[in-house]
């Protein structure tokens, strides 16, 4: 038993040493005023400063936020109302919808992005703010729809068919009644969708217009032209973006763990 133990234990930490020493080595030559990775020149701040005085890079952050809230915003509304509906619809009927809406999240995203970018070329002229919109709400929907229905299979039917026999209307027990039991699932949705959206590549290179790049394409495209590109300043902003995430998952985490301390 402490042999299986002890190395199940060190299984983890291999897996825990992949995943994080790359980001870990990038962090660190982040504070390093040196043009490659393994070239140590002496502590220093000077990426950091470049990185929040480049108009450009910070315009790319910009826009990829907005577009990710956007994004997020749009799916968590429709991701939403599409859990409830399969939720309330018959067995078979909830079944093969949930099935569908969970194709966009098992399917291969270069056949999502292909099929998409085809049919914007074909019904709407080409790529543009609206198609990549589009494919970002896409990609997100289905884990709204599965971060929201385990709330609604947790709560309670009666408060709802109550709420209809004491005179609500089903649209006022739907807001009033409902809603508030599903937010925790409505919320994990739209920070899911978030995530997704802000470290999406593929979709994102394939339905975006020629004059519009994210953080995902911006650093792709820096990588296949070294000599011009701003990659020591990239190695900043990625720390800052691991650490805005780690800080955000630490802060969930915490308040899950209260909330479930005060619910015993």
């Amino acid at each position: 038993m402490v042999k299986k133990k002890i190395f199940s234990s060190l299984i983890l930490a291999f897996v825990l040493l992949l995943t994080y020493v790359p980001i870990l080595i990038l962090i660190i030559y982040s504070f390093t005023d040196s043009a490659f990775v393994g070239q140590w020149k002496g502590f220093s701040l000077a990426l950091y400063l470049r990185l929040f005085s480049d108009r450009e890079i910070m315009l790319i952050v910009k826009d990829t936020i907005l577009l990710a809230l956007a994004a997020a915003s749009i799916s968590t509304i429709l991701g939403t109302v599409g859990a409830i509906g399969i939720y309330y619809s018959k067995k078979r009927t909830a079944k093969a919808m949930s099935a569908i809406s969970n194709i966009p999240m098992i399917n291969a995203e270069i056949i999502t992005a292909v099929s998409l970018v085809l049919l914007f070329t074909m019904f709407f002229g080409g790529k543009s703010m609206f198609s990549l919109l589009s494919g970002h709400v896409v990609i997100t929907i289905p884990f709204v729809v599965v971060s929201v229905i385990p709330k609604l299979k947790q709560m309670d039917d009666n408060l709802y068919e109550a709420a209809l026999d004491l005179g609500a209307t089903p649209l006022k027990a739907l807001l009033t009644v409902v809603l508030p039991e599903i937010i925790p699932g409505i919320v994990s949705g739209f920070m899911l969708s978030v995530t997704l959206s802000l470290d999406d590549y593929i979709v994102t290179a394939f339905t975006k217009p020629n004059t519009f790049s994210t953080i995902s394409t911006y650093v792709y495209e820096s990588m296949n032209r070294p000599a011009t590109s701003k990659l020591p300043e990239l190695r900043a902003l990625s720390a800052i973006i691991f650490f805005a995430i780690l800080g955000v998952a630490l802060l969930s985490a915490f308040r899950k763990n209260k909330q479930q301390g005060d619910s015993f």
